[in-house]
């Protein structure tokens, strides 16, 4: 058997790795892909589009082809498929604000090694701690879009037309009870999260008329007491933000609060049992480190052992979105 040959192609793709990110990024700045979606498909069109010279055009269309972005034939351009539906400006899909929600962090990732040596115990809510309302309004217009994505998963996969009332914990935006509550007429809600959050959750109840439906709850979910009128819980994409005893204290509270039968879901980005990925729930997990909060990536086992422990029933694990979320779940015995 032939000797496998071992180079340094993918070692280097790692440390090159953020050029990408920055052609991403540069892109959307000049509206690359809204661009060529209007009539822009040529270089010298672009060059008149975007207003840069004819030479950072060739420079930025041929990384895009390189990438994959956009494609050529026939002499045009033309978006990729992702980017003609997520990346063009004005359309039902577009998610810049997503795309973007992680750049202003990119200087403190170059830091990363002084902040894995930094050796002072991490804060309790890491980059929560100190939120004020326009922040927290900020953080989720950049989020609300796939947030909103996520809930509609959630309502179309669980099936809650025999419960009453949804606790949704650090529910942000209010994504999920708000599909909730408009996919199932007889449901209500509630979202708990920081104060500053529920400010800024009320205004999306308002804009999707549900005001009425899905109240809020100011508090912290890992001090404040929940709710006993619920018969369904749901936890969703703040799983890395907290160590094992946290996301074991709030999986307990929540089986505490609900009534018998009840069911909880807890949705968040975990990790295989092996830790060899996916790579973004790793990836979040480290980004606590920058947070400095005790915050890390849990393993789906991991986290089907916090409902077992809790004392829920019934408990099963599934990939909720590929390579990002997975869905745990569990009764409360009746």
């Amino acid at each position: 058997m032939a000797e496998q040959k071992v180079d340094t192609a993918r070692l280097q793709r790692y440390a090159r790795a953020y050029t990408e990110s920055a052609v991403f990024f540069a892109a959307m700045d000049l509206e690359l892909f809204t661009h060529i979606a209007q009539g822009a498909d040529t270089e010298p069109k672009l060059a008149k589009a975007m207003g840069i010279p004819p030479l950072n055009v060739e420079r930025l269309v041929t990384c895009a082809l390189a990438m994959g972005l956009v494609e050529a034939g026939d002499g045009t351009l033309r978006n990729a498929p992702d980017t003609q539906r997520f990346m063009v400006k004005g359309q039902p899909g577009y998610a810049k604000d997503w795309m973007m929600f992680t750049r202003p962090d990119v200087p403190e990732w170059f830091r990363l090694t002084e902040h894995l040596r930094r050796q002072e115990p991490p804060s309790t809510l890491g980059m929560y701690e100190n939120l004020s309302v326009e922040e927290a309004r900020k953080y989720h217009a950049a989020t609300y879009s796939i947030g909103m994505g996520a809930g509609k998963r959630f309502s179309r996969r669980v099936n809650l037309s025999k419960r009453k009332k949804l606790l949704d914990l650090g529910g942000g935006s209010g994504a999920y009870s708000i599909n909730a509550v408009q996919t199932y007429p007889n449901l209500r809600a509630v979202v708990l999260d920081l104060p500053p959050v529920t400010e800024v959750t009320k205004e999306y109840l308002k804009l999707n008329g549900v005001e009425d439906r899905v109240t809020t709850l100011p508090g912290d979910f890992t001090r404040t007491p929940f709710p006993t009128d619920v018969d369904a819980a749901v936890m969703a994409s703040n799983l890395p933000i907290y160590n094992e005893e946290m996301i074991q204290l709030v999986v307990r509270k929540a089986h505490d609060a609900l009534l018998p039968g009840g069911e909880f879901h807890l949705v968040g980005e975990m990790v295989y049992d092996d830790r060899k990925g996916p790579l973004d729930p790793a990836m979040w997990g480290m980004f606590e480190a920058i947070c400095h909060s005790g915050g890390k990536a849990h393993s789906v086992a991991q986290c089907v052992g916090y409902l077992k422990t809790a004392g829920f029933t019934k408990v099963s694990a599934e990939e909720f979105v590929p390579g990002t979320l997975h869905r745990v779940s569990g009764i409360k015995a009746r």
